[in-house]
């Protein structure tokens, strides 16, 4: 039986739910009374279970459509602001011993340059991130308890965090690795870490035993609970995510959807964040074996229907998508973008040899960090490098309730401010600073609070003048 409150993948994640929920979704795609009640009740912020949602997301009435696209987009605005948290991935090693049919690290790929970073290696990268003005990371590692065991990542973490250039600091070390342990997790806790990022891939327990044919994540159930038990390790914020084009989208959709009901119901609180990558060419893999892909419209209304499905929760596109998928998708729900990134092993320091690929995916939008931040300086959102929250334990459910509540307001809009003005005084070039300096002196009479934007004035000039940084509220 379908049980958001069970700890086993099958009934939280369950399969007869999902087509009950799909069916339904069909039969009422042009019920415009039912799709009415059901956006009336997200007006109110409070979010839709899966099956409203997949209503939503079938509905085949367009002017119903632009309500939903026009909702979500404001409720991104209530929750978040016109705020864009920037971060980079940092790939740490792409040995790996699982065999998954879609990603090139799979251990059968004899094309892929194999590499690990040394710790020596570590802080060059992270120097070179640093320059570029980059405060928050999200390491990645393929799967090998041998290259790749949990000390070395420990060790990793503990190498970023203590590389201090300039006026450069990585302040919060984001983590995406393979499901492990209650015992890791909490290791993984008191090393500082900031949210614990582990994508689905696939709801489909068939499709995924497919993908997935060999190695430790082969276990479906074992991956499926690994939020669980990180949540049990002490983790408050976690990271969901499916890769759209394996399965059927509507599938996932009502997987992830159902992932972050089973959340909110066992811990009381949902995912900090949700990610939505699509399947991109990659080494060794052809994107046309995989039939399931999904079209830009098709992506654009799966990101508004998330975002009114959980409002509270951070949504995340990265450079696997176009300049031109990321600006709409931007406007319908997505909070976080990386930028400047790269998907190589080492590939920061310096470019990477062509003969010598270890990249996990083509990026599409191939931008300087600059050049992204000056992007959504012009259609006016503020980059935000801010990791106050995760410093000052404002995590789980303690963020969640600050969020719902609309006082977060007063912490991340001049948060955002401050670091801006970071990025504008020690990395942004003569353009992006005129362009910032200008959004900031006009953001920054929008804080709701009189004496949290005095204050944010006075450490504004501070930062401009050279003189401190890394304040916070």
């Amino acid at each position: 039986m379908y049980n958001p409150l069970s700890k086993k993948a099958e009934e939280f994640i369950h399969h007869e739910e999902i087509m009950d929920t799909l069916a339904y979704a069909e039969k009422n795609k042009s019920n415009a009374a039912l799709i009415d009640e059901i956006l009336n009740k997200a007006r109110e912020r409070k979010g839709l279970t899966h099956r409203e949602a997949a209503v939503l997301l079938d509905c085949d009435i367009e002017e119903k459509n632009q309500e939903m696209y026009a909702l979500a987009e404001q409720i991104k605005k209530d929750f978040y602001g016109n705020r864009i948290v920037i971060f980079a991935p940092l790939y740490l090693s792409n040995y790996c011993i699982n065999g998954c049919t879609y990603c090139p690290y799979h251990r059968k790929n004899k094309t892929i340059a194999r590499k690990k970073l040394s710790q020596k290696d570590i802080e060059r990268e992270v120097i070179a991130l640093q320059d570029m003005g980059h405060k928050r990371l999200a390491i990645e590692s393929g799967e090998d308890p041998k290259n790749n065991p949990i000390e070395y990542i420990l060790e990793s973490i503990d190498t970023i965090y203590g590389i201090k250039h300039k006026n450069g600091a990585i302040r919060r070390v984001n983590v995406n690795i393979a499901a492990t342990t209650v015992e890791n997790y909490r290791k993984l806790r008191d090393a500082g870490i900031g949210t614990y990022i582990l994508f689905q891939e696939t709801y489909h327990k068939e499709s995924y035993l497919q993908l997935h044919p060999t190695g430790p994540k082969h276990d479906y159930d074992y991956h499926t609970e690994a939020m669980d038990r990180a949540m049990a390790g002490g983790i408050d914020d976690v990271g969901l995510g499916v890769l759209f084009g394996l399965d059927k989208y509507r599938y996932e959709f009502t997987g992830l959807l159902m992932h972050a009901e089973h959340l909110e119901a066992v811990f009381g609180v949902g995912p900090h964040t949700i990610s939505v990558p699509r399947l991109c060419p990659a080494d060794d893999i052809d994107v046309a074996d995989f039939k399931n892909s999904l079209d830009d419209d098709i992506f654009a209304k799966v990101v508004a229907c998330i975002r009114i499905a959980v409002p509270y929760t951070g949504m995340i596109v990265s450079t696997r998508e176009s300049q031109k998928s990321r600006e709409r998708v931007l406007h319908l729900g997505i909070s976080q973008i990386s930028g400047g990134s790269r998907t190589s092993v080492g590939g920061y320091c310096e470019p990477e040899p062509a003969y010598e690929n270890s990249a996990q995916f083509d990026i599409s939008d191939t931008r300087t960090l600059d050049e992204v931040i000056r992007w959504l300086m012009e259609m006016d959102y503020i980059p935000s490098f801010c990791t106050a929250c995760y410093r000052e334990g404002r995590t789980g459910d303690r963020f969640m309730s600050l969020c719902k509540s609309g006082k977060i307001l007063n912490c991340c809009h001049p948060n955002a401010l401050m670091t801006l003005q970071e990025y504008l005084s020690d990395y942004a070039s003569e353009e992006t600073k005129r362009l910032g300096e200008a959004l900031i002196a006009k953001e920054v009479e929008h804080i709701p609070s009189a004496k949290i934007k005095e204050i944010a004035k006075r450490n504004l000039q501070a930062i401009a003048e050279g003189n401190q940084r890394d304040f916070r509220f």
